[in-house]
């Protein structure tokens, strides 16, 4: 049973409403509102995009690519600000609107393109994580059937609340990567040399651009979208309570890329010390690691790619099951028992076998792959970008809660940028630009 939709009011109301004063009920009240935001953006530091920005790092150091994480945190609010809005207001979830205002074959062909980047995404989660169990001793096969029994367990916890707190939990662990930034002793110099001068690398521009986009698609992603606009509506999250949501995403994106620009930090102690490591797997990245900063480091940065991995891979499939479930009228809550719903959780449990298996075939490019889906997620932003800005713009859905002219000007702005850098990293792999 729905905790919304028993009558019972849902726990972070029931917490925001507590007459209680003092600096313990405000640490309980931020705590409370933490939430989808928070979650949507640290799983954007997925395993795929820590080991994108590590080989990013190892491949250009800090130059550009610092800067620019941070940059992207606006574009990051922006995207995810609407989400929230238009989940809040219309308590619907992006696949449902879409099958709702344009019919079958959008809303199928949309959730399709979300369920195959997401399945991408996942395999990328399974090789981080199962790069950092391999660290520690593990098998491949043992550490892949492991991180599956591990993502699949979530599911048994009871209750939306519950789960919330606890993928928030792992979601602290995130702050290993600022640890291992500093551990790596970058020089205060060169990281105001890259604020000052955003210098970009001559030559090679096509693989220059790959990793530009590949940084987009790290801070902003396709599920992200329908992962928050579902978690927003299943949290029970209403039009009154958006200012709340609102904070609950700008933390997130402050968070997202300060341990974005960690992580950049910490493999850019391999620029120019190491041969190229665009195809390496990530074990060859944590070796090189830690042959040249030390064990520690090295450790540290593999139990944060496991974590990585997990917070993500629980997301990213909870993404793909909100939308499919909500397109066919299937149970999709949180608060629900497999029992209960259980072709949502069937969905879950799937992709994660899929992506587990995948990661046990022999002679994939690991970290070439993981780097694709996010060159992928950031090429696919731009039209659902697109998207968002119609129906949020639109007085019948939205209401008093529409955007206004400001923030519309705003939105395609950041869309028309998106846009923008798409077509150029499309264009220079179709002229063959190296």
């Amino acid at each position: 049973m729905n905790e919304h939709t028993d009558g019972a009011e849902p726990k972070f109301l029931q917490i925001l409403g507590d007459g209680k004063s003092g600096w313990r009920r405000r640490a309980w009240v931020l705590w409370a509102l933490l939430g989808p935001g928070v979650l949507a953006s640290l799983a954007n530091n997925d395993a795929g995009g820590v080991i994108s920005y590590a080989v990013t790092g190892a491949q250009y150091g800090i130059g550009l690519f610092v800067p620019l994480v941070i940059c992207l945190a606006p574009l990051s609010f922006t995207i995810q600000e609407l989400s929230i809005r238009l989940g809040a207001v219309a308590q619907e979830g992006l696949a449902r609107i879409a099958l709702r205002r344009y019919g079958r074959f959008s809303a199928y062909s949309l959730v399709s393109i979300l369920a195959f980047g997401n399945l991408l995404t996942l395999i990328s989660e399974f090789i981080g994580m199962t790069a950092g169990l391999v660290l520690l001793g593990l098998s491949l096969p043992l550490a892949s059937t492991a991180c599956l029994v591990l993502v699949t367990a979530f599911v048994l916890l009871t209750g939306y609340w519950v789960k919330e707190r606890v993928a928030l939990s792992m979601g602290v662990l995130n702050s290993v990567f600022l640890v291992v930034a500093a551990m790596t002793q970058p020089r205060p110099v060169e990281l105001g040399r890259a604020f000052a001068a955003w210098h970009a690398p001559s030559g090679g521009q096509g693989a220059f651009l790959w990793y530009v986009i590949a940084t987009v698609g790290n801070a902003v992603a396709p599920w992200m979208i329908f992962f928050q606009g579902s978690g927003t509506i299943d949290k029970g999250v209403t039009s009154r309570e958006l200012r709340f949501s609102r904070i609950d995403a700008a933390l997130g994106c402050v968070l997202q890329v300060a341990i974005a620009a960690g992580v950049i930090v910490s493999g850019a102690a391999l620029f120019g010390r190491v041969g190229d490591m665009s195809r390496a797997g990530p074990a060859d990245l944590l070796q090189s690691l830690g042959r040249l900063t030390g064990r520690w480091p090295a450790v540290l940065f593999g139990i944060g790619l496991f974590d990585a991995g997990f917070l993500a891979s629980i997301t990213v499939a909870l993404s793909s099951s909100w939308s499919i479930a909500e397109l066919f009228g299937w149970s999709k809550s949180l608060d629900d028992k497999i029992s209960d719903a259980p072709r949502f959780y069937g969905i879950y449990i799937g992709t994660m076998a899929v992506a587990a298996a995948a990661v046990l075939i022999p002679g994939l490019p690991l970290n070439f792959m993981a780097i694709v889906t996010q060159v992928i997620s950031g090429t696919l932003m731009a039209p659902l970008l697109i998207f968002m800005i119609l129906l949020a713009s639109d007085s019948r859905l939205m209401g008093k809660h529409r955007s206004s002219f400001s923030a519309l000007m705003w939105q395609w702005t950041m869309a028309a940028m998106l846009t923008a850098l798409s077509g150029t990293v499309v264009g220079a792999i179709l002229l063959g630009i190296r």
